[in-house]
């Protein structure tokens, strides 16, 4: 008999915006009781969500449970910056694209039936404009050498026969209503999500074939007589395939431990504010959405609905040993959120915010997912590599395909890695890790 107890829960390090500002029709379910099933799925983000789709697809008769420690659209799925990206995005360097012309092409395709499989869930769950827009992605250049790296990128793009297009600093003017920026690359192939809503919507659509329990737990994983059997505060679930699609988490439940680097990204939204004139002569367009040139800069989003807007801005990032970080912690980044806004937008100055939060990546040194059959049974679908909304969707799908042994090209492709490096011990990784953030951060620069 195995047996996995899970000590550390995740942690809500602020509230969400996203998740602040959606609003779900339907009810919440929590585990009470005992429950058999066919499949047990932990963690309802993008991974878990997915690989029940996937599943009902390939096993349409049989009975899915997933369990959830939060409450969906709460957890780390709901505070991301909402961006679905078709084309290489490698936060772990300041180049997006740093890989050969084959890999650019694997990741492309790879990124794409994941995207194409969201939309298909779009489509069918009834997600508005607002929730699910095939908008396209701007990286927009504040200096220079995210100029270089835009056109770096774009060199990238071109030799992988990918559509693009530069914008200059009146463009940039013209979409966003600012200054700020010198130029940017447009790629038409991202979506953008509200992604708090995005979860709560594709859940809404499994409800009717798979039960989802929130506020539940799985505080032991155990194997006894080729059966697992999930623990969870109010009741077990016992099935005999578990997928785990809990990103980090994963090396809480006993695995890939001293191989995962656990990244807090820091955000922070404003408070509504008219889209009148004023509105849109200070911050362009309805909506639009840039991604920083260097990596280690600033993701900036606008969002608009019923006449009001908001901003939504991510930068700063720190490598944690721990599932929690501090008020102090918090209240700085949202103090630097701040001034990398007022540099943006300085007629938005009087604007507050109204929500400040973390939300935690996972990556591996040497860029691979955290993926496969880690015992009898039971499936990893985790470590997105800082590219969640992609990257666990496809891992979703992928591990959904493996259990039931599908054969298929994605998966073979997919599987056709190492496993993740081992980090150097603590606290050299921390301090290693963070001193590495903190170079790139001021090379960013104005970026940030």
């Amino acid at each position: 008999m195995i047996t996995k107890s899970v000590k550390r829960l995740p942690v809500e390090n602020g509230i969400s915006g996203w998740e602040a500002i959606s609003r779900r029709s339907f009810p919440i379910r929590s585990l009470d009781g005992n429950v058999t099933a066919d499949w047990l799925i932990v963690g309802a983000g993008f991974a878990g969500l997915s690989a029940a789709r996937r599943l009902l697809e390939l096993r349409p008769d049989d009975k899915i449970v997933i369990l959830d420690a939060s409450e969906l659209g709460k957890g780390t799925s709901g505070r991301n910056s909402g961006f679905m990206i078709d084309v290489p995005h490698t936060l772990s360097s300041s180049e997006y694209s740093s890989g050969g012309l084959n890999a650019t092409r694997l990741e492309m395709e790879q990124n794409r039936s994941a995207i194409a499989f969201a939309k298909q869930a779009a489509e069918e769950y009834g997600m508005s404009r607002e929730t699910f827009d095939p908008a396209g992605k701007i990286n927009a250049a504040a200096t220079a050498r995210g100029l270089k790296l835009n056109q770096s990128f774009g060199e990238s793009l071109t030799g992988a026969g990918e559509k693009h297009s530069y914008l200059d600093a009146a463009d940039m003017r013209e979409i966003t209503g600012t200054e700020f920026y010198r130029g940017g690359i447009y790629t038409p192939g991202a979506v953008l999500i509200q992604p708090a809503d995005y979860i709560r919507s594709f859940a809404q659509g499994l409800s009717g074939r798979v039960d989802i329990f929130e506020r539940s737990p799985v505080t032991s994983l155990k194997r006894e007589n080729g059966t697992w059997i999930a623990t969870s505060p109010c009741g077990k679930v016992v099935a005999p395939k578990v997928i785990l699609g809990v990103n980090g988490h994963i090396d809480d439940f006993g695995h890939y431990r001293g191989r995962l680097m656990h990244i807090f990204a820091y955000a922070s939204m404003t408070a509504p504010f008219s889209d009148d004139d004023i509105g849109r002569k200070a911050s362009g367009r309805e909506r639009w959405a840039l991604l920083p040139a260097d990596a280690m800069g600033a993701t900036v989003r606008k969002i608009s609905s019923s006449g009001q807007s908001r901003i939504v801005i991510r930068t700063k990032y720190t490598y944690e040993t721990k599932v929690a970080v501090t008020e102090r912690r918090m209240a700085k980044m949202a103090k630097a959120h701040r001034a990398s806004l007022d540099a943006r937008f300085p007629a938005l100055e009087g604007i507050p915010f109204e929500h400040s939060w973390a939300g935690r990546l996972c990556l591996s040194l040497n860029h691979v997912p955290a993926f496969g059959e880690i015992e009898e049974g039971l499936y990893s679908a985790c470590c997105e590599n800082g590219l969640g909304t992609v990257k666990s969707t496809l891992a979703g799908m992928m591990a959904a395909e493996l259990a039931t042994g599908t054969t298929s090209r994605h998966l073979e492709q997919y599987m056709d890695h190492p496993e993740p490096s081992r980090l150097p011990p603590e606290p050299i990784a921390w301090l290693g890790i963070n001193s590495v953030i903190r170079l790139q951060e001021l090379r960013a620069g104005r970026e940030g």
